[in-house]
């Protein structure tokens, strides 16, 4: 995906801008790995204290891929992709040379996300997943490789989330509070898709770039992972997919640093918006605001 590699001018030529700070990298870099360290291992601690709270057995492997309708095998895409989008910015922030921020950065999300298949490994109901694994180097490759080709993000994963009727039915599983069912509750997930074709218009093109189209992903009825105890339910589940716009608010004009910080944050998020959506069972629905 990378383009045709450009012989690079002499060290000398190079104007200042692009040599690495290194009294900025000397300043920032211990803080931000000193944060990272401490803020990951508190999650940690904090999932096997408060998520994996029964029994623990011997580490084994589990297949999970045909659960769920793979909306967790999603949703570890869109946060490893996440996990390491920030990290290269933040390496970047802090000063580190532009290709050893992307490669040391590019792989933060899979190396944050896969010591949790440890906890499920241990854990009698679940086991570690070769399938959350493979999300996980998907979406840490996903962004190394639109880095490697364009330089920038340009199809960027998103989320939306609504609550639903089926965590109540199944608090232990889908979540009782509003966090655990962000969290828990699939059928209340749609991961989205949001191509900036702006950056592959010329320069003179009025398209704006903070409008993107989307395509989303979901799944409806899902009260057991198990088909035989969700019909025992009178439940059938199925797929949702969908057609919409976005507003990615990294395009958005402004001058303030908070508010920049803001959006680059919410840009995870896609905003609710109408959009048309597919599905087995109904055919076209067009949703008036949706997310």
């Amino acid at each position: 995906m990378a383009p045709p590699p450009v012989a690079a001018p002499p060290l000398a030529a190079e104007p200042p801008l692009v040599r690495p700070d290194s009294s900025r990298l000397s300043r920032r870099l211990p803080v931000l790995a000193g944060g990272l360290a401490v803020t990951y291992t508190g999650l940690l601690y904090g999932l096997s204290k408060g998520w994996y709270t029964g029994e623990r057995s011997s580490f084994h492997w589990f297949n999970d891929l045909p659960e769920w309708k793979q909306m967790d095998k999603v949703g570890h895409f869109w946060g490893a992709f996440h996990e390491s989008r920030g990290a290269v910015d933040m390496l970047r922030w802090a000063g580190v040379p532009e290709r050893r921020a992307l490669w040391y950065g590019g792989f933060v999300g899979f190396l944050l996300q896969s010591p949790i298949e440890l906890l499920d490994g241990r854990d009698p109901a679940y086991g570690a997943s070769a399938s959350d694994l493979a999300a996980n180097f998907l979406g840490s490759a996903g962004l190394i490789g639109q880095q490697l080709a364009w330089g920038e993000v340009r199809l960027m994963p998103k989320y939306s989330f609504h609550t639903t009727s089926y965590a109540a039915r199944r608090p232990n599983v889908l979540g009782r509070s509003l966090a655990e069912q962000h969290l828990k509750d699939y059928n209340g997930q749609t991961y989205w898709l949001c191509a900036d074709v702006g950056a592959w218009l010329p320069a003179s093109s009025r398209w704006p770039r903070w409008l993107q189209p989307a395509v989303g992903y979901g799944a409806q009825q899902m009260l057991f992972n198990d088909p035989d105890a969700n019909a025992a339910a009178g439940l059938n589940a199925y797929r949702q997919y969908y057609l919409s716009f976005d507003i990615d608010l990294r395009h958005i004009p402004t001058r303030s640093k908070l508010l920049r910080r803001v959006f680059y944050v919410a840009s995870i998020f896609h905003l609710p918006a109408p959009a048309l959506e597919w599905n087995q069972r109904r055919g076209f629905v067009m949703r008036g605001l949706y997310y």
